[in-house]
Formats: structure tokens, sequence, C-alpha cells
């Protein structure tokens, strides 16, 4: 680890916003990273409410160079940025934005993290049927990206919005040439889908602190060689994991998506390759505090 740094007049700003952003492990994880590599980069945590006076005040600001967002403006920031990816358009939403000397740029990291997470534990996509728990913003994100990259052979979704599963399932269909389905989240509907599914993604709230110890998957219906990925990383093994591994199946944390997608925002930011493994000790240590 080097010496901390000084803050001069040239060194650039980074920050993540969002309402509520007091427990965020973001500043500690990117600014971990700049001391590793003696970079003259800053990140810090800002509260912001008013979203478009605040992305006014980054292209103003010569030395603010990227930011993190958070909820709830993942979804409203894309109206106040200059250019985002084709992709991140149909997703609806962007967690990342650069400043390019004024010009705005938003993307998203949070899909492209969860299918390095799931590549990095050897699990085949190609061909795969994949549920997927839950239609809202974590599920967008994982469902485009999969669908356009991984070559699943179908992707069902479940929710119990059904306005919002709707509308996913529509986009994708629109946006992408993967097969989809989808069905009501409820125990009945659930017992169909799981026999035919290779990889289950729980893109919900369920089983994140402070509910610990609630899994929608009953440990009965997992059956010998499916992969289990939970978004969730709070707590770092949710009870859909513990499940999962006592049936002898591979599962994925979510905490794994969460420090590729703070790699690639680094990388975005810097322009330096990321010291992954600095930014996972400071998560696995925070995490485990």
């Amino acid at each position: 680890m080097k010496k901390d740094r000084s803050i001069t007049t040239t060194t650039q700003l980074c920050a993540v916003i969002g309402n509520p952003v007091a427990h965020s492990l973001s500043p500690a994880i990117h600014n971990a990273a700049f001391n590793e590599l003696g970079l003259d980069f800053v990140y810090v945590a800002f509260r912001v409410e008013a979203l478009g006076k605040a992305l006014d005040g980054m292209r103003s600001l010569q030395n603010f160079r990227g930011m993190s967002v958070t909820i709830p403006h993942k979804i409203e920031a894309m109206k106040f940025v200059d250019e985002i990816a084709e992709v991140d358009r149909a997703i609806g939403s962007i967690n990342t934005i650069i400043n390019e000397n004024g010009k705005l740029v938003g993307l998203g990291t949070d899909g492209p993290g969860a299918l390095k997470s799931l590549v990095d534990a050897g699990v085949k996509l190609a061909g795969k049927n994949i549920l997927m728990l839950g239609a809202g913003g974590a599920a967008r994100a994982i469902a485009f990206t999969l669908a356009q990259k991984a070559h699943p052979g179908k992707i069902v979704l479940l929710d119990v919005n059904e306005t919002l599963l709707n509308g996913l399932v529509s986009d994708l269909k629109t946006g992408t040439e993967t097969m989809i389905a989808s069905g009501a989240l409820n125990a009945t509907v659930l017992q169909q889908a799981m026999p035919e599914a290779d990889v289950i993604i729980n893109c919900t709230p369920i089983g994140m602190h402070p509910h610990e110890g609630v899994s929608l998957v009953p440990v009965e219906l997992y059956r010998a060689g499916q992969v289990v990925f939970d978004v969730v990383y709070t707590p770092l093994e949710t009870k859909l994991l513990a499940d999962a591994r006592s049936r002898g199946l591979v599962t994925v944390s979510g905490v794994e998506m969460f420090i590729n997608q703070a790699v690639m925002q680094f990388e975005r930011f810097t322009g330096a390759e990321a010291p992954v493994e600095v930014m996972r000790r400071v998560v696995m240590e925070k995490l485990n505090s």
C-alpha cells in the first residue's frame, strides 16, 4: 500500500451519488485502489436529491471526472447525460457517468459485472435456460447483458409486479433475439419453472440484511447440475446460496458482481488497470467487520 496522497489543484474527483449513500462501500474501495496505484484521484459520497443540478455541476467542474450512480437515480440520470451506449439505453438505466471535457457519457457496469462473475465461476451460459427472480433494475441490466452477449437458450423471468415484468419482457423481445418467457413469482409457477432451469439468478432483495434467513426457492426444488447466483451480498452467503451449496450446487455470491462493477468503473474513471485484489480485500474487510 502506498503512502496517502496529497490533494492538489490537479486532483481528479470521483463520487457516488444517491439517496441514501451513508453506507456505501464505494469510497473505501476506490480510494484504496487510487492509493495503491499512486493516482491523483479522490472519491467521495454525495447524498443527492436534485439530480439535474448535480449533473450540471459535474459538467461545469473540470476536475470532476467520474460518478457512480445508485438508488434512486439510475433511471433519471439518463435524461441528463449527453451520450449513452445502445445496450444501456435498452436496459433503461445507468450506474456510471464519465465527464469527457464537459460531455457526460453514461453507461452501466452492473450487467457486465454479473456476466463476468458467472464466467469467472466457470459457468457455461450458451444454450442454457436461465431463470431470473425479479424484474427490477438489476434484473434488467443482467437480462439484457446475458441475452446480448451470453447466447442463452431461454430466459424465464418471474416477478410479483405484473407491469414491471411485462415491460421488461416486451423490451427484451424487442431488443434481443433470445427466447423470453415469464410468469408470476409464486410457489406454483416457481415449482413448474425450476426443473428446466440451468442457472437461477435472484435479482430481488429477498435474503438481504436485515432480513436474512429467507429464500424464495425451497431447497427441495434444486436438482443436480444447477448454478445459483444471488445479487444480494449482505450477508455474503444468503440462505438461497447456503441451501444451494448444501445440495452440492455451484453458487456465485453477489459480492463478485459488486467487485466487478466497481473494477469496471475504476478503469473507466482512470484508464488504468484496477488493483482487483486490493479492492476485493477492502470489500471483504468492510463486509466482515
